[in-house]
């Protein structure tokens, strides 16, 4: 196994001699710059192209951070957001709030939605608590998170005075434009670029992800490393065998012209549930337009096959199923016997949950395969910095190819500003009067 595994011994899928080609041609145009969307292809030798000294900058900004608060928040939305998220899920222990002393700030995420319950309540619990807030938007106009912005800036100026909140906020905006990049030049907040040719949900790699991952703790260092092995696995002089991104793109393409609709990322690890839902964004904007593209869905199991396990075992066969399998545990529990056995359980004694885990995860692979739903393995041999770098970049560049094996351009996402016309119509927003009879027409 390479980095990472890639099995697709499941999707009953042989692929042709036209298929490897396009996918190797795709590969190639994403780093000639030749394709469609080639003004945000930045992502494409990022991780390569990160030095010691740019992490060496994010890693001093954040040390700040985390000795001046309790808890930092995280502002931002989609791209600016879930990368973020992900990874942080990924890497830390889910009960930690609940151990009694809590290494560095807590960090919690605002700017992904517009709950007016949920920013009340993150108010509330950072009364009492130090703060900080790192705010991500290349334009700082984004709704969502200037909204949340605004009121978290009030609430720092009206605890620490101006200057005060300037010392707890960092910023992570445009180079040269937009309303956050003036209001950080004119309070002197310190700033780290989202470069311009790379988008949004691309953008993990970039201070939009390492930033905030760095102030919580994350060694962002071995993160850009395991993307860094991965760029290089997925270049385009590695043969279409050995290119697990450029495989993954061919074969889920190939499962769509068949009528396959519907992808499904599952995990048996919860750590990884973030990981689906940045995923979702990566694929469902990159390749959801022009009437196209495969609808990305996620699950996690086993808690899902109680919930989801039938429709996908005998329900409509227009999906199919991507498992990402995780080798090794970070931690060791061994089921014990009991005397009585009242659960019937007895015959496991002496097993390791992630024993049974692996048998329940052969179980269900075997029955999906029986019930026609062709079935990918991504094998990742443990849940760490480096692999989930490298798991990142992986996606990434199968996105690309996959794109333009789809005949799309990956790049861009027009479809997300009609609903925002129509939102900012129905505000009232200045410039917007026209659509806003319009569409109050329709009411």
């Amino acid at each position: 196994m390479g980095i990472i595994g890639l099995d697709t011994s499941g999707s009953g899928i042989g692929i042709p001699e036209t298929m490897r080609e396009r996918a190797l041609a795709a590969n190639a145009l994403l780093h000639s710059r030749e394709g469609a969307g080639s003004d945000f292809l930045g992502w494409v030798h990022l991780p390569s192209s990160i030095g010691d000294l740019e992490l060496a900058a994010i890693g001093a900004s954040a040390a700040r951070l985390r000795a001046a608060a309790e808890v930092i928040v995280c502002v931002g939305i989609g791209g600016s957001y879930l990368g973020t998220r992900a990874v942080l899920e990924a890497l830390s222990d889910p009960f930690r709030l609940l151990h009694r002393t809590q290494e560095g700030p807590v960090m919690v995420f605002a700017g992904q939605n517009l709950s007016e319950d949920y920013a009340c309540e993150l108010l509330d619990a950072l009364e009492e608590r130090s703060f900080a807030v790192i705010v991500i938007s290349k334009s700082g106009t984004t709704t969502e998170p200037a909204i949340a912005f605004r009121v978290l800036k009030a609430a720092l100026e009206r605890r620490y005075g101006r200057e005060g909140a300037a010392a707890r906020i960092a910023a992570v905006t445009d180079r040269e434009r937009g309303a956050l990049r003036t209001l950080a030049d004119e309070e002197g907040y310190p700033t780290f670029v989202i470069p311009d040719d790379v988008g949004g949900r691309f953008s993990v790699l970039t201070p939009v992800g390492l930033l905030p991952l760095a102030a919580a703790g994350v060694d962002i260092a071995a993160l850009v490393r395991g993307a860094r092995d991965m760029e290089r696995a997925t270049a385009p002089d590695v043969p279409f065998d050995r290119n697990p991104a450029a495989v993954y793109a061919a074969v889920r393409n190939l499962l769509y012209e068949q009528g396959r609709k519907i992808e499904i990322l599952g995990s048996y690890e919860p750590k990884l549930q973030y990981v689906s839902e940045w995923w979702k964004q990566l694929y469902g904007e990159s390749e959801g337009k022009e009437g196209k593209g495969i609808f990305p869905a996620s699950v996690t199991y086993t808690a899902d096959l109680h919930s989801m396990g039938q429709y996908i075992q005998q329900g409509e066969r227009t999906l199919f199923e991507t498992i990402v399998s995780v080798d090794e545990p970070q931690r060791r529990l061994t089921l014990g016997a009991e005397a009585k056995d009242l659960d019937g359980l007895n015959f496991l004694a002496g097993r390791r949950l992630s024993d049974i885990g692996r048998m329940a995860e052969l179980g269900v692979r075997i029955a999906h395969l029986d019930g026609d739903v062709p079935n990918l393995r991504i094998v990742l041999e443990r849940i760490d910095a480096y692999h989930v770098g490298a798991l990142l970049y992986f996606f990434e560049k199968a996105c690309g190819i996959s794109g333009y094996l789809l005949g799309v351009n990956p790049f861009d996402q027009p479809g997300v500003e009609d609903y925002k016309r129509n939102m900012f119509a129905l505000l009232g927003k200045p410039g917007y009067e026209e659509a806003s009879e319009a569409i109050r027409a329709r009411l």
